[in-house]
């Protein structure tokens, strides 16, 4: 199969040379916002691991259409692609091997992006590009740096893109923040982040032959260019290789740190000014940081802590503590939480779709809203995570200039914050 270009002048170049020009245009405003189906036309990019459970919500609204899905595993692909027909009972969903064939669909509006972190990029700037909107698990991606383009991109095209924090879908975690936005604690002196630690190492690196069905020189796409093992493309091989990811730092940080961003006001002063840390590393394949310890302050002078551990988010203030997590909204004292809001207020955005996260996405791509998980706020959460990790790996305090935002009085620590493995022909 002949292999394409990815750069974008080389992806758009070729896209208008063909006469393509529908292809920037969502199907929503070919045909009208309200189509006779009133339905949203979905693709599912990467449908293993979370990518199957993403898959599986997907089909739950009867006003959602999943028309195409793409793996770089033919078995996965296949099997997801006929799943759908059987619950649409019609051939409806194509399987592609390349995602890119998806993006030059003028039928489909968004795409969901569940794909190993280190494709998490390309996919989303490739697909916003191609005039999709786009839902993208986290992490954000590989750097700062590559946050930053995923922000600008997502202006620059005014695409909806939604985060898979999937917690700003329920309502405990919502009202948690609202409680803390509101001040019911008074003034704040400090907030702890608690996210399960990574693996402590382990995986083969033994070359292996790469199994029939798996396109794997596109499943490496940008990433560094290794010889196919036992483990590498295992969910675990996804999440804690150094080649693919930074770890649950960020791939499962993410969830903890973004409800401590949406508490703080979701902008640059919810996160923190100066990070220190120390890690521990896996060995082997599995070699990301698999436990942290890391320390700093916002620019209120409020304290900031982040370590491995349960998963939870937790405020300390004047009147007492509240505790948010997964599964319970806590107080100390309990009275905290029955504190009347006040009457005038904007409240945070609720999912009122009745399903999943991916449904207040596919929804905004009608209403052309802000998501629960807006870009925005993306962006500034996922930083906190490779600030973090920056101030582990360099052992020295960082400090971060919200307003130009940078890293400052640090010439490595700057350089770390780009990621730019950018393998041939996969560069975006």
């Amino acid at each position: 199969m002949k292999v394409f270009e990815l750069s974008r002048r080389g992806f758009m170049k070729g896209v208008l040379a063909a006469g393509a020009a529908p292809l920037v245009i969502p199907s929503g405003v070919l045909y009208g916002a309200a189509a006779p189906s009133n339905r949203v036309n979905l693709a599912s990019i990467g449908v293993g691991g979370q990518g199957s459970g993403n898959f599986g919500t997907l089909l739950q609204p009867d006003w959602i259409r999943v028309v195409a899905v793409a793996d770089c595993f033919k078995d996965r692909r296949e099997t997801r692609a006929k799943q759908a027909d059987e619950k649409y009972g019609a051939n409806v969903c194509t399987p592609y091997q390349d995602f890119r064939e998806i993006l030059a669909r003028p039928d489909v509006d968004g795409v969901v992006c569940s794909t190993p972190d280190h494709w998490h990029h390309g996919v989303t700037v490739l697909a916003m590009q191609a005039g999709k909107d786009v839902y993208c698990e986290k992490p954000l991606s590989l750097s700062i740096n590559d946050n930053k383009d995923l922000l600008e991109t997502a202006r620059r095209y005014g695409r909806v893109f939604q985060y898979g924090t999937q917690q700003r879908s329920s309502s405990h975690i919502r009202i948690g923040c609202e409680l803390v936005r509101a001040g019911v604690l008074g003034k704040i002196s400090r907030v702890e982040v608690d996210a399960p630690a990574g693996s402590a190492g382990g995986g083969s690196l033994e070359p292996a032959p790469v199994p029939e069905g798996l396109d794997y020189d596109r499943w490496l796409g940008p990433s560094r260019d290794r010889p196919y093992t036992s483990d590498r493309c295992s969910s675990s091989g996804s999440y804690f290789s150094s080649d693919t990811s930074i770890g649950f730092i960020a791939g499962w940080g993410a969830h903890p740190l973004d409800v401590m961003t949406w508490a703080l006001g979701d902008g640059p002063d919810s996160v923190p000014v100066s990070f220190e840390g120390t890690g521990v590393f896996g060995k082997g394949l599995f070699d990301t940081c698999a436990t942290w310890d890391v320390k700093g302050r916002f620019a209120n002078g409020v304290e900031f802590v982040f370590k491995h551990g349960g998963d939870r988010t937790t405020f300390i203030g004047e009147r007492g503590r509240i505790n948010i997590s997964r599964g319970a909204l806590t107080a100390d004292p309990g009275s905290l939480l029955r504190e009347p809001l006040p009457p005038r207020r904007t409240p945070l955005r609720a999912n009122t779709t009745g399903f999943h996260h991916t449904a207040d996405f596919a929804q905004c791509i009608k209403t052309r809203e802000a998501p629960c998980s807006p870009i925005e706020a993306a962006y500034h959460s996922d930083n906190i995570s490779h600030l973090s990790l920056i101030a582990i790996k360099t052992g020295r305090k960082i400090a971060w200039n919200a307003e130009k935002q940078t890293i400052v009085g640090d010439e490595e620590a700057v350089r770390m914050m780009g990621r730019k493995i950018a393998r041939y022909p996969y560069v975006v």
